[in-house]
């Protein structure tokens, strides 16, 4: 059972004991009939091959609040298209598959590139918007949640307790950021641990007081991949089409909407799934490109808030992340000591050395290039340049699914 302390500016629900399943899914139920809501599930082909999925599928199956289900499929040939929807067709929800390098949707994406819009590169994030664009076309979606594929300890509470706060009307969120215990015989979330919360501090250290930081520092796990959030967030939020996704999501969030209509929740006693390898000498792979990904969304999200960056500044903030992230190395050890887990040392050193350089890689490319590679467009610029661009997603996903 987790303490019930609030931190930061971001409401915290906490596991306060066991969820009664059967009360808050019929609450759901409730709200969702004036309220409807779309899971989007972005998944690659090789996926649907895993234990995992098999068993988000058995777990989804089961629940009767869901209006329809966006499976948002990667790099796929025809024959494991149809693959994919003889997979899902065991979901009794309205389900669709959408075919993102199938001939349909590549027009789709050949026609905002015409309109002179970005779209990103070919991945998760460009994945999860087309997937915005088809539930947006809709025009009764009202809540979209968006989960993994590949979480092996899924269960149906995971799913409830993140539409919860954006369904339930009198909670009043536009946006719900789901976060978790990651433990085995040792702690994971490495990104997190070592990279992502050291540098937000050592940020805060050199900056001052700084709006943003704060929001971000306020997460429990910045970069869980889980979250609910209003149909409208969906239309106006522009999200980055590489690692640096979820910190790029949430600054989106943070421009978009008040910060006391977002909140965190715990949605999972642990929560297990694929790890990255750390790939120490390659910054192109694993979680080095991670890194550096992440580094950059975070620099240049803070240089269109004003901040002015130098070579000076970056040698400090490498000097200051260093130190940060070795003392929290050591309360990371000493944690894993008192509940009797596994701490390699030596591994958890080499990662802060590995993310150091990811710092540094990025500061050059951000020197190089203050604005870099430009965000996917939001959905209302898209249907701005191109007004009957909804439409015809609408149409290529339906006619890809008959």
């Amino acid at each position: 059972m987790a303490d019930f302390y609030q931190t930061g500016i971001v409401a915290t629900f906490h596991r306060l004991g066991r969820t009664n399943l059967e009360k808050i899914e019929s609450e759901i139920s409730w709200y969702s009939a004036e309220r409807p809501i779309a899971l989007v599930l972005p998944s690659l082909f090789s996926e649907l091959a895993g234990d995992a999925l098999k068993g988000i599928i058995r777990e989804i199956r089961e629940i009767k609040y869901l209006k329809e289900i966006v499976v948002t499929l990667g790099p796929a040939s025809e024959d494991e298209f149809r693959h994919a929807k003889q997979f899902f067709s065991v979901l009794p929800q309205k389900t669709r598959i959408i075919w993102n390098n199938g001939p349909r949707i590549s027009a789709i994406y050949n026609a905002i590139q015409e309109a002179e819009l970005p779209i990103g590169e070919q991945g998760k994030g460009r994945s999860a918007w087309m997937a915005y664009g088809y539930i947006l076309s809709e025009q009764y979606i009202r809540c979209i949640a968006l989960h993994d594929c590949d979480i092996v300890t899924y269960n149906r509470e995971l799913l409830a307790r993140l539409c919860y706060p954006v369904v339930n009307p009198s909670l009043d969120y536009d946006f719900c950021k789901g976060f978790y215990s990651r433990v085995t015989d040792r702690l994971h979330g490495r990104v997190t641990r070592l990279l992502v919360t050291p540098l937000i501090r050592s940020l805060q250290k050199i900056l001052g007081y700084l709006p943003i930081l704060v929001f971000f520092d306020s997460f429990r796990y910045p970069l869980a991949g889980e979250f609910s959030m209003d149909v409208d967030l969906a239309r106006v939020n522009r999200i980055p089409g590489d690692w640096g996704l979820e910190i790029g999501v949430l600054a989106e969030v943070y421009r978009n909407t008040s910060a006391r209509r977002v909140c965190q929740v715990d949605i999972a006693e642990n929560y297990e799934h694929k790890h990255q390898e750390l790939s120490a000498e390659d910054a192109s792979k694993g979680l080095h490109k991670m890194c550096v990904d992440i580094c950059k969304t975070l620099f240049r999200t803070l240089a269109s808030e004003g901040v002015v960056f130098s070579d000076g500044f970056f040698k400090t903030l490498v000097a200051t992340y260093v130190r940060t992230a070795q003392d929290m190395l050591k309360r990371y050890q000493d944690d894993a000591a008192v509940n009797g887990l596994f701490f390699d040392r030596h591994e958890e050193s080499l990662s802060v050395e590995t993310f150091t350089n990811g710092i540094k890689k990025a500061a050059e490319i951000i020197n190089e290039d203050p604005l870099g590679v430009p965000l996917i467009a939001s959905w209302d610029r898209v249907t701005s340049a191109v007004p009957d661009i909804l439409n015809r997603i609408k149409e290529a996903v339906e006619e890809d699914n008959s």
